[in-house]
């Protein structure tokens, strides 16, 4: 009893006790933690082998995407280039659109100018016709005046030409003709292309006509040049036929006084 209440026993024995329970705690908490320990280390092993599956199936995952994707790549490269030919195929395309859609312009440009033209020169030829039918109706007028009154003969020959006869020139010799040849071009002007016997004013006659366009006044002319070339000729074979009888009765008056002299 004295040495359970020796106060140095009894921390001694507390001493004690303490170390029995601490070998005990520590060999109850090894064995528990080996247990954890070996627990834990199972666990991990299905983790990390659950784990590498996973990565090995998502690498796996993950090469096929890589494949997906390079294949991505050349099909969109491929793509691109189609893309691109496709592109300067449509250019050209629009450029030759564009030149037949100008070609198109200018040929509506040309056709426009071309009816324009046509119809101007419709109008022109409707002008030329309505001054032909003019003309030619006071041609018709002047010949039946000319051959009713002065003995004129029109004759259509050579094409469009006309031909101008005239007669009763002569008193001795009603007959006798005198012509000329008259052409109207497509422009409705008149030109002289021969005239039998010639006229000296025949040309500025012909400018005249021109000029005034009075037909009438043309063919009188002509008539009236006509005319005074005949009576011109007839008195210079008058005068030649005159001077010849006088030469003749001169000769004889002189042969008679040679032969009275004698």
């Amino acid at each position: 009893m004295a040495s359970i209440r020796d106060y140095n026993v009894v921390e001694q024995f507390n001493s004690r006790l303490e170390e029995i329970r601490a070998k005990l705690l520590v060999q109850a908490m090894g064995e528990e933690l080996n247990d954890r320990v070996a627990e834990l280390c199972q666990e991990h092993r299905h983790y990390m082998k659950s784990v590498l599956g996973t990565c090995l199936k998502k690498c796996k995952e993950d090469e096929t995407i890589f494949d997906m994707i390079q294949t991505y790549k050349e099909d969109l490269k491929e793509k691109t280039s189609l893309q691109k030919e496709k592109s300067a195929e449509h250019l050209e395309v629009v450029s030759e659109i564009e030149d037949k859609e100008h070609h198109k312009a200018l040929l509506f440009q040309r056709i426009e100018k071309l009816k324009k033209d046509q119809a101007k020169n419709r109008e022109l030829i409707q002008s030329q016709n309505k001054a032909n039918k003019d003309r030619l109706k006071k041609l018709n007028k002047c010949k039946d005046i000319f051959q009713k009154h002065l003995c004129l003969e029109i004759r259509k020959i050579q094409g469009e030409n006309l031909q101008f006869v005239f007669r009763n020139i002569s008193h001795k010799d009603p007959d006798m003709v005198h012509a000329f040849l008259l052409q109207l071009d497509a422009e409705g002007v008149y030109h002289i292309i021969s005239c039998d016997p010639p006229l000296e004013k025949m040309a500025h006659l012909e400018r005249r006509l021109q000029e005034t366009n009075n037909f009438s006044a043309f063919l009188a002319n002509i008539r009236r040049e006509f005319v005074a070339l005949h009576s011109a000729r007839v008195n210079h074979d008058s005068v030649a036929s005159r001077s010849v009888t006088f030469s003749i009765t001169c000769s004889f008056d002189a042969k008679l006084q040679r032969t009275s002299s004698q």
